[in-house]
């Protein structure tokens, strides 16, 4: 009987400490470089394809006539020649720069703006009442809408440029920061409270970070809305002290009937928007996500 029982607790032992070792496994980050044939294959190659079928249907089109007016598509080697003609006058980084610096600047003041809003209208019951419907609301609304009323009241310079990118970039900010807290589990508001991590301690060392997934969320949203509004703003509000943008531009390839201008433009926003996102916001959501165990390196 003696044996029985030693073996029994032998046999559960050797299972706990299989079990455990599976779950240490489990846990395990493995931080190896991961080789670089794996990321061109897995990150590279998919969106260089992508790129090269559009460019084949694009052509496609040219070459076979089915829209045979160049005035209306043209092609893309005419849009080549026209980026590589700003380029080489020294225009290109002028154009590219007018509407970075603006967005960056324009996003900064917004999120100064809207962090502390959306921690205002997250954490008092009141204020979530009074103006939450309203964010809500001008979330929804298109930032074009902002740009006469901007030109009326502050005239045709960079304050209202900042203006619109403000208008259209808090209430996204603010949101994102709101759904982010209220995903945090109270049981963490509480632990903070016994540890003394109330008030603005904490909101800085409990509700901030336990919110980031959340918050991270809404300022890509915000991003977004920044360059959206920006190009908008340019896009009406012309004017010759304000400098040539990359929305100045695409308005003066539709000026002068020039297509090969207009998808110049097109394709330079397309371009900073997504490189601003790859550079700046995904390495920050990865960061995010790693950091709580939802996503590992492989």
């Amino acid at each position: 009987m003696a044996s029985t029982e030693t073996t029994a607790k032998d046999r559960d032992g050797g299972d706990l400490a299989g079990l455990e070792a599976g779950l240490d496994a489990l846990e395990t980050v493995q931080t190896g470089r991961r080789p670089f044939r794996q990321t061109f294959v897995e990150k590279i190659l998919p969106p260089v394809i992508a790129v090269a079928l559009v460019l084949a249907v694009w052509q496609a089109l040219v070459s076979f006539r089915i829209v045979d007016d160049p005035s209306k598509l043209p092609a893309p080697g005419a849009v080549w020649d026209v980026v590589q003609r700003a380029w080489l006058q020294g225009e290109l980084l002028g154009y590219i720069w007018t509407s970075v610096s603006r967005g960056l600047l324009g996003f900064f003041f917004a999120l100064l703006i809207g962090t502390p809003l959306g921690l205002l209208v997250a954490r008092v019951k009141f204020v979530r009442a009074a103006i939450g419907p309203i964010l809500s609301g001008l979330q929804s609304l298109p930032s074009v809408a902002w740009v006469p009323p901007a030109v009326i009241w502050l005239g045709l310079n960079n304050q209202m440029m900042y203006a619109v990118i403000l208008l259209g970039a808090v209430p996204s900010i603010a949101n994102g920061l709101v759904s982010g807290v209220d995903q945090v589990p109270p049981l963490f508001l509480r632990a903070g409270r016994t540890l003394g991590a109330t008030g603005l301690k904490g909101t800085w060392h409990i509700v901030l970070p336990a919110a980031l997934p959340g918050y991270v969320a809404g300022l890509k949203q915000g991003w977004a809305f920044s360059w959206r509004s920006l190009m908008a703003a340019e896009i009406i509000a012309s004017f010759p002290d304000l400098g040539v943008g990359l929305g100045q531009l695409l308005e003066n390839g539709r000026n002068a009937s020039d297509m090969a201008m207009v998808f110049e433009a097109i394709l330079l926003i397309l371009t900073v928007g997504i490189a601003i996102d790859l550079l700046i916001f995904s390495p920050l959501e990865r960061w995010v996500l790693r950091s709580r165990g939802l996503l590992v390196r492989s």
